[in-house]
């Protein structure tokens, strides 16, 4: 049994992440996490005793489902996407799961353009799962964005075949290591989940 499938058993999807992954399946344009990277998000913000998260790409709310079963009662999943359908779907799941509406901030519009409105040092955790083009530039916006002892975690970070997703997913590798700020971890979950900690002050 592989690694992904062994992790699948481990952490398995209960009844409104799997609905989530059918909402993905029917609607089309956008793959769900693996239960395996799920179960790592939702460490993570447990790990950093996360009450405020901004995920880029909401999609139909899988993720956000895992960063807010981590996150402390109480906390505020930020989750930014272009298209509204997704977010509908999200809302849905987010409710099947059992979240309250308040837990769930949706705000449609181009990450790069919500950002820049979002404060500074304010958060927990950046989750990244989007078009990894625009991997260095969030980048940026989640250094301004978290607090130190922050996590900024990227989904499919490996960079493969030739065209711009692979400049942008190895720019952001480059940026990662490079920058003196973070404490970086390549996690060989999927197509590579690139997390790292902003140092404290």
């Amino acid at each position: 049994m592989g690694l992904l499938a062994y992790s699948a058993d481990y952490s398995p999807e209960d009844e409104p992440l799997l609905a989530a992954r059918a909402n993905a399946t029917l609607l089309g344009g956008t793959e769900p996490v693996q239960p395996a990277v799920g179960a790592l998000l939702r460490f993570l913000a447990c790990a950093v005793g996360a009450r405020t998260v901004v995920e880029i790409g909401t999609g139909c709310g899988s993720s956000g489902i895992w960063l807010l079963r981590g996150m402390r009662p109480g906390s505020t999943l930020t989750s930014v996407d272009i298209e509204p359908e997704y977010q509908r779907m999200a809302r849905k799941a987010f409710a099947q799961a059992g979240f309250a509406q308040n837990q769930c901030r949706l705000i449609l519009g181009r990450a790069l353009d919500v950002l820049p409105r979002l404060s500074d040092g304010a958060y927990d955790m950046v989750f990244c799962d989007a078009d990894a083009r625009d991997y260095p530039d969030y980048l940026i916006a989640a250094l301004r964005l978290l607090r130190p002892g922050g996590v900024v975690a990227f989904n499919n970070a490996l960079p493969t075949g030739t065209d711009e997703a692979f400049d942008g997913a190895t720019d952001l590798a480059h940026q990662v290591r490079a920058d003196d700020r973070l404490i970086p971890l390549l996690v060989p979950l999927g197509d590579g989940m690139l997390a790292a900690v902003k140092r404290g002050d």
